[in-house]
């Protein structure tokens, strides 16, 4: 089994674009103390979600100086907005053996959409990360960790290789459908590393059975 941690932004959200955005930001003191925490630890992997600055200016040296790899799933509808990754950062990350995947267009939820919505959500970002990239793009997380089955089943037409969600559970290595932990501003080195030393828990447990009951709703 594997564990998926996936940070959102590095420092200080100096200005919410959503609510509640805040709460996903994590300082640099706890982001570097979780990457020393996973040194050496290959059943641990890394993920960054909603493009921010932060993963060119504050991740990206952090992971080379510890010879680590991480996904960074970008925003497609954000690629001109100067608090996010633009296409030279994308080519940057790349350069430095980092896999980019897709996050969407406008970090709406894919549940239900139209069909209009979803061509722009599932493949249109698609194809505009990759070509903003230069690269392919294999690789989905789902914007706000919400699926249900017909999702599911649009995104395995898509050909996606590998889709994340935001379940809290460990993960079977080489699942299509991978759960992360989302590591938040209220998380320390310390809650992060009793994380990752404890076996199934109860509410993980509830997690679990909640994953299933949304694949099949």
């Amino acid at each position: 089994m594997i564990t998926n941690l996936c940070f959102h932004g590095i420092g200080a959200c100096a200005e919410e674009r959503e609510h509640g955005e805040a709460k996903y930001w994590v300082t640099d003191a706890v982001f570097q103390g979780v990457l020393d925490l996973v040194l050496d630890r290959p059943e641990v992997r890394i993920s960054f979600d909603d493009g921010n600055r932060s993963d060119v200016d504050v991740a990206l040296p952090a992971l080379r100086q510890r010879n680590l790899g991480a996904t960074f799933f970008a925003l497609a509808g954000r690629l001109q907005d100067p608090a996010s990754l633009n296409p030279h950062d994308l080519h940057e990350l790349r350069n430095n053996g980092m896999t980019i995947g897709t996050h969407g267009w406008a970090h709406i939820p894919w549940r239900g959409l139209s069909h209009e919505i979803a061509r722009r959500e599932f493949v249109d970002a698609r194809e505009a990360l990759a070509e903003a990239s230069g690269g392919e793009i294999v690789d989905a997380a789902l914007p706000l960790g919400r699926y249900d089955r017909r999702l599911l089943s649009q995104l395995r037409g898509a050909s996606y290789r590998t889709v994340f969600t935001s379940d809290r559970f460990r993960a079977r290595a080489g699942a299509w459908l991978q759960a992360r932990y989302s590591v938040t501003a209220s998380d320390t080195v310390d809650s992060v590393r009793a994380l990752l030393k404890s076996r199934m828990l109860v509410p993980e447990a509830r997690n679990v059975a909640a994953s299933l009951v949304k694949r099949i709703r």
